[in-house]
């Protein structure tokens, strides 16, 4: 009965409760990149950025909000090689390669880039950028000179970095929606606003390659010294990149200030085109050695079954549907004085639903977390599946008891199905889980199956909540209310109600599915509930941070292993040879996701 109720301290209960959103919150904006070795001069104190708070600055604003963007080039297979260290060199050079004439191409546009400015403060920091990138470009030659051949000469321009260099020059030349051509510009302000729409177009390689530096860097052993990528990422990961993209951050802010809000909404348009074009380009990179990531790569269609199993609740949505069907009976309950025809379903008032619901919830959460608690061990032990199965039985029969008590409360008398759906239809998910749902069900040659397996009272509400989103082909595995002429009579067809109906179910589809192909199994949750398929399944990701999930898979010795590190390493042992089976259930590890991005990005890539 999670669904219903908390299953952690984290998730105490109120009636119309809304749950703790999986959306992450981005931290300080992250770490600069090779763009430049150099320490950048710093905007005056006059800058914009200097008196406007960071989480209203345009850049900082588009770069949380494009964060999908920068999670497909983090889980790109260009990039998981790198970080590993296992990237051939072949591919790296190639890789030099490409970004010395993408540099050329930044160049050149921060040269037309300072043309348009007419302020003096913005002229010269724009003048500190470029003399940056020519400096990068030194370094890019002295790595050909160390290989003892021109690789850039060797190779030509790709598709997807001619693409991205046409549409930085185009853009810093005027050649915008709604420009003038650069020499037909009738006033010195429309000039200032290309200089503004070329840093909008060059500000996200600045930020990306700073985070993607980050993030390699805290995967660097302390006294790593045979990564053969340490000095890229150390360039990227250094306080004086990072300077140089904060720099460039701020200079967007500046020359942003006097805009007005249609051309704000260019620049934006200008900055997420310009992230797409990052992935295109990583993704482009040409890989002679086999990656773990994305996961569909490796999988073959003909041979392999892909098996995707989801939770519901608080996985799938922003709003436990347990406080969703209870809204739903107590706004539309006859009122205290109000007669109740006598061919309806008798239905208790809506001020008497409210009082039964909030005592049922208080009595649940005190109860969970009692049951929790009981089932600890007191020192944590080895990770044994029989020995957590055997645990969870116990809060499997309190699950139960739980729903018993709500039965016979009659709170869930003369639920109308309409209306449920109507709510099923309304009811927020979390971002990004449809479209990688829809992205499956609509690729048939993928050879994949989605099974959603829920404690939830009401598979309609799940089967209407998909379908308003564009996903039907699912498989749905819920409890169902029993309906008079459409209307619930407030007993539920149970079906999984419990850890211990889940893992049946799981285990019931797994041995039902043709034993002709590879199956590859990979359950994603966030609950206690999950616990068992979590970590029977080949690949379990957690999504969320529900406490009590942490607190009893720690005791029981389930390892938590953030993902995309998680990935860095299996990609290091695939590289060595180290891992004939890549993926394996019941080792006792899971996977931790911030969001469904990443998810996305790992199973399905770009």
């Amino acid at each position: 009965m999670r669904l219903l109720f908390s299953s952690s301290p984290h998730r105490i209960p109120t009636l119309f409760r809304l749950a703790r959103s999986h959306r992450p919150v981005c931290s300080s904006p992250p770490p600069p990149t090779w763009r430049s070795s150099n320490p950048m001069a710093i905007l005056p104190e006059s800058s914009a950025a200097a008196v406007i708070p960071s989480e209203e600055r345009l850049a900082t604003r588009f770069w949380i909000k494009y964060r999908r963007e920068s999670v497909l080039s983090l889980y790109s297979p260009f990039a998981l090689c790198l970080a590993s260290g296992s990237l051939k060199i072949d591919t790296f050079r190639h890789y030099i390669a490409q970004d010395v004439h993408f540099l050329k191409a930044f160049a050149h546009a921060y040269e037309l880039a300072e043309d348009c400015a007419d302020d003096d403060d913005a002229k010269l920091a724009i003048s500190e950028l470029r003399k940056g990138i020519l400096e990068e470009l030194k370094m890019h030659n002295s790595f050909v000179q160390e290989w003892g051949s021109d690789c850039v000469n060797e190779s030509p321009v790709n598709s997807a970095t001619l693409k991205y260099t046409e549409f930085l020059l185009a853009t810093a030349s005027g050649k915008v929606e709604g420009l003038k051509a650069p020499g037909k510009l009738a006033t010195p302000f429309e000039k200032t606003k290309i200089a503004a729409y070329t840093l909008g177009a060059m500000t996200p390689c600045m930020r990306l390659y700073a985070f993607l530096g980050k993030e390699f860097q805290k995967l660097l052993e302390p006294n790593e010294h045979n990564h053969p990528y340490k000095k890229w990422i150390e360039n990227y990961s250094s306080e004086s990149f990072q300077a140089s993209a904060v720099q460039t951050e701020e200079l967007l802010d500046k020359l942003s200030v006097p805009l007005t809000g249609e051309e704000l909404n260019i620049i934006e348009k200008l900055y997420h085109q310009a992230m797409k074009l990052e992935i295109e380009f990583f993704y482009s990179q040409p890989l002679t050695q086999p990656t773990i990531a994305p996961l569909t790569k490796q999988h073959d269609p003909e041979q392999d079954h892909l098996m995707i199993f989801s939770d519901f609740d608080l996985t799938c949505t922003v709003v436990d549907s347990s406080a969703i069907l209870a809204e739903i009976a107590i706004v539309t309950a006859p009122k205290s004085d109000q007669n109740q025809p006598a061919s309806q379903i008798a239905r208790m008032s809506s001020a008497e639903l409210r009082n039964t619901w909030g005592l049922l919830s208080t009595q649940y959460t005190e109860e969970y977390e009692q049951c929790i608690e009981s089932i600890l061990p007191s020192e944590k032990v080895e990770f044994n599946y029989e020995t957590l199965h055997k645990a969870l039985e116990q809060l499997s029969d309190f699950e139960k008891r739980a729903n018993s008590r709500v039965i016979e409360s009659g709170v869930l008398k003369g639920l109308n199905l309409e209306d449920i759906k109507r709510a099923g239809q309304r009811l927020i998910l979390q971002d990004g889980c449809i479209s990688f749902f829809q992205k499956i069900t609509k690729n048939e040659s993928l050879n994949a199956n989605i099974h959603v397996l829920s404690y939830c009272w009401c598979g309609d509400l799940i089967l209407t909540a998909f379908s308003s989103g564009g996903v039907d082909v699912l498989n749905i595995h819920a409890n169902e209310f029993n309906y008079e002429e459409s209307i619930s009579t407030g007993e539920i067809v149970w079906k999984v109600q419990s850890p211990i109906d889940k893992i049946q179910a799981f285990n019931d589809i797994l041995q039902d599915c043709s034993n002709e192909r590879k199956k590859l199994s990979v359950y994603i949750g966030d609950s206690v509930g999950d616990l068992l398929c979590l970590v029977k399944a080949d690949i379990g990701i957690v999504i969320g941070s529900s406490s009590s999930l942490r607190k009893v898979g720690s005791q029981y010795g389930v390892s938590f292993v953030p993902l995309f590190p998680g990935l860095v390493k299996k990609q290091k042992e695939f590289g060595e040879g180290r891992s004939p089976s890549i993926w394996k259930g019941q080792s006792g590890i899971l996977y931790t996701a911030s969001s469904w991005d990443d998810i996305h990005a790992f199973i399905l890539g770009w």
